[in-house]
């Protein structure tokens, strides 16, 4: 049953009271938080934040995990823009592909190493890191391409680090995403506005249909608000309680509005085709021929004697994968009706190869989720799906989430994942011969 969040004004904050254990503090915002479905995941010792987000309950050792994370990636101290003349301009860096050590042809398995400079509008080299920069090997023809590591040095200067895994062509590319001022700005807002992506609901019953505003971080308001904080896992959701409707006739789930809060200076760290997720080129050559150490021959015949299940849970990369998977091989997509009511591609999404004995699904993950429309009946958190399967030698279990959680405090995505994570422990104590992949 859904529960229904009552407010009660106070002069300086406003309180809402929630039916269950544990509890969040913040100058704005006081949540008790739902129970989740292990007491022993809920924390001894209330945690402040600044944000009006609600987190869910982890427990002390959880909890020091997640401070050990945070700092681990945290990202280089960045400057606020002076001018935009001083911020990274892709124009005028430039990447170049090192000389292998020791001379010679590239071979599969060899690491090839990018040296980036970032250069600023009067193309000086920056003297300072934290450039969002995403390097990659691709080779269109065979629809190949690997990420490579980037080693921020600090000083304006970086280095792509790729392992080479094909024979032929390999392209490097390298993205200046976001400069390291608008690095500045995106953290800023992060927690001062997690809300600036909104979600809404549809609630209806009968021919009465009303929308409200959803989100994990959801304003202070004196309006009541829907608690759909998940039972199993606590993960929290929360809605504005429509007018005339009750929570328990919610149907449906999208996005809504995207705003972008910015100064009229800082909003030139953001614009498209300029210095954000622009290309930086190359000094010289911007591929090298890889080569095979050894040819030989390998015949390769699969047998499969009993039904394989694949199982594909999370975002729209790892719906890619089933796209993929359904075109190459003798897979074939079964209707399951799920577009009729929402006019898009959303899960669940179902393949079947019969005479091989293959079965291959695809769910989305619970939100956030920024897709355009989905049935709330149809929004399931990994952790839940991943209790609901067996498991064994024939099931392969491939996760992927993160798009979905940029615009959020970064406790929030690691708490998702430290959900998933007790979900993968639970699958792999009951059937430790299941592959679970996860996609980086």
């Amino acid at each position: 049953m859904t529960k229904l969040l009552l407010p009660t004004v106070h002069p300086k904050r406003v309180l809402f009271a929630l039916a269950g254990v544990g509890h969040r503090t913040s100058s704005r915002t006081f949540w008790s938080v739902a129970g989740t479905a292990d007491p022993a995941f809920i924390p001894q010792v209330p945690t402040v934040h600044q944000s009006f987000c609600v987190f869910q309950p982890i427990s002390p050792e959880e909890a020091l995990e997640e401070e050990n994370i945070l700092k681990s990636i945290a990202w280089p101290k960045t400057s606020s823009m002076t001018s935009l003349k001083n911020s990274s301009n892709p124009k005028c860096s430039k990447f170049t592909i090192l000389p292998k050590m020791g001379g010679g042809q590239w071979y599969i398995g060899d690491q090839l190493e990018v040296s980036i400079i970032m250069k600023d509008y009067n193309c000086h080299p920056k003297t300072s890191g934290g450039d969002f920069l995403v390097a990659s090997l691709k080779n269109r023809n065979l629809q190949a391409g690997v990420s490579g590591q980037v080693i921020d040095h600090l000083n304006g200067s970086y280095t792509a680090v790729f392992l080479l895994v094909w024979e032929g062509q390999a392209d490097v590319e390298v993205i200046l995403v976001h400069s390291s001022e608008a690095v500045t700005v995106l953290k800023r807002l992060n927690w001062e506005n997690p809300d600036r992506v909104s979600f809404k609901s549809v609630f209806r019953l009968g021919s009465v249909a009303e929308s409200t505003v959803c989100n994990i971080c959801l304003q202070p308001t004196v309006q009541p608000v829907c608690n759909f904080t998940d039972v199993c896992t606590g993960e929290p959701w929360f809605c504005l309680k429509p007018k005339n409707l009750s929570c328990d006739t919610r149907i449906q789930h999208s996005k809504g509005d995207y705003l972008l809060p910015l100064k009229t200076q800082v909003d030139k760290l953001f614009m498209v085709k300029i210095n954000l997720k622009v290309p930086v080129q190359s000094s010289g050559s911007s591929s090298v021929t890889v080569y095979q150490k050894s040819k030989g021959t390998t015949n390769t015949v699969l047998t499969l004697n009993v039904l394989v299940m694949v199982h594909l849970y999370g975002d729209s990369t790892v719906r890619q994968w089933f796209d993929y998977l359904t075109k190459i091989g003798d897979l074939k997509e079964f209707n399951l009706q799920t577009q009729k009511t929402t006019g898009t591609r959303t899960s669940p999404l179902l393949s079947l190869d019969h005479n091989n004995r293959i079965l291959v699904t695809y769910d989305c993950h619970g939100p956030p989720l920024q897709y355009i429309s989905i049935a709330t009946s149809q929004l399931h958190y990994i952790a839940n799906k991943l209790d609901s399967i067996m498991g064994g030698s024939n099931t392969v279990v491939a996760l992927s989430v993160w798009a979905h959680f940029g615009n959020f405090p970064l406790e929030i995505y690691i708490r998702r994942l430290l959900s998933i994570r007790r979900a993968v422990l639970r699958l792999l104590t009951r059937a430790p011969d299941t592959l679970v992949v996860i996609r980086g």
